[in-house]
């Protein structure tokens, strides 16, 4: 395979680029910076800002002779701009697809979000069939799903998207030092009562998806144009999940409890004086985190194990062993 990586150097990026390096693949990565330690492993790399049009140059000569893309980089977050999440995660997205295209490359790997079917309910063992909701609480998921559909909606490439959940493992640089950071500052409050239950999903899990996925992608195989649920072999408790990370860390354990309806109002008041005022940085609370913090989802990944062999080869609790030998000291 010759795979071209986008956001190579990222969380989840980079462990696609060393899966596939092990297995003797030529990788290119293409992103903002220039990765030395990548160029070292013997990957090409090609640097350009993926949601500006002067990429486009940059793309077609990376994807010269590419078998797979997999378009990775994206834009993260629980608040921002609209129009910042659109060039990121819709416009970079028509881009890249755009250049697979003009460029013959036969097929692309998606990575998408539980977060583009997550609404105002919970969600139990819920399987690819869900809608995208009417409403969504923040730029990130509503973006992440126009894209999903541009992408599922080719018909010049065969295209898959693959919904990782709460991705985390070593090298996190998201979920897990957040977490850190609140609970040692006293900031971080149990929202709900605390039964939730959410799919995870540790990233070498995801890397490996990613690459399953490819592998069984085609003209005419089942995946084209699909999108598939990635995650663990089981959900967990999320405030459990949460509790068992601060004590390995060796971080003080959760204050004490918000009642989720009361907090949920503290972040529509938030969100309204930082959007008013336009102030910087992001609200101490917001919509989608409160949601994602008091209610369950987690999905059946039933469709990716029989369409292209996904399991989670590695467990939750050899994941949490290999997270904290680095979160320790942290």
């Amino acid at each position: 395979m010759i795979a071209l990586v986008t956001g190579g150097n990222g969380f989840v990026g980079r462990y696609i680029v060393e899966h596939l390096l092990a297995r003797g693949d030529h990788v290119r990565v293409i992103g903002r910076g220039t990765y030395p330690e990548l160029q070292a492993q013997g990957v090409e790399t090609f640097q350009a800002d993926l949601s500006l049009p002067e990429a486009a140059a940059v793309l077609a000569r990376a994807m010269r002779g590419v078998t797979t893309v997999f378009h990775v980089a994206a834009k993260a977050g629980l608040w921002g701009r609209y129009d910042d999440f659109y060039r990121a995660n819709v416009s970079a997205t028509q881009r890249i697809v755009k250049a697979a295209i003009r460029a013959g490359v036969p097929k692309l790997v998606y990575t998408s979000t539980p977060s583009v079917v997550i609404g105002d309910d919970d969600i139990h063992g819920g399987d690819e069939r869900l809608p995208y909701p009417t409403r969504y609480l923040a730029p990130y998921p509503q973006t992440k799903a126009i894209a999903e559909r541009y992408v599922l909606g080719q018909t010049e490439i065969a295209t898959v998207a693959l919904r990782p959940h709460l991705i985390w493992g070593p090298r996190d640089p998201h979920i897990i030092p957040r977490l850190l950071r609140r609970a040692r500052r006293r900031m971080l409050f149990q929202i709900g009562e605390g039964m939730n239950l959410v799919d995870v999903s540790y990233v070498e899990n995801v890397a490996e998806a990613h690459v399953l996925a490819a592998a069984a992608l085609s003209e005419r195989s089942p995946l084209r144009g699909r999108a598939y649920f990635i995650g663990q072999e089981r959900p967990v408790n999320l405030w459990e999940f949460i509790g068992i990370i601060l004590s390995h860390a060796g971080c003080p354990p959760i204050r004490g409890k918000i009642p989720a309806d009361l907090a949920y109002r503290l972040a529509t008041a938030l969100e309204f004086v930082y959007t008013t005022l336009r102030l910087r940085g992001e609200p101490p609370l917001t919509r989608l985190m409160v949601h994602e913090l008091s209610h369950s989802h987690w999905f059946s990944h039933e469709a990716a194990s029989h369409d292209f062999g996904y399991v989670p080869r590695i467990s939750i609790e050899e994941g949490l062993q290999r997270t904290f030998a680095q979160f320790a000291e942290v």
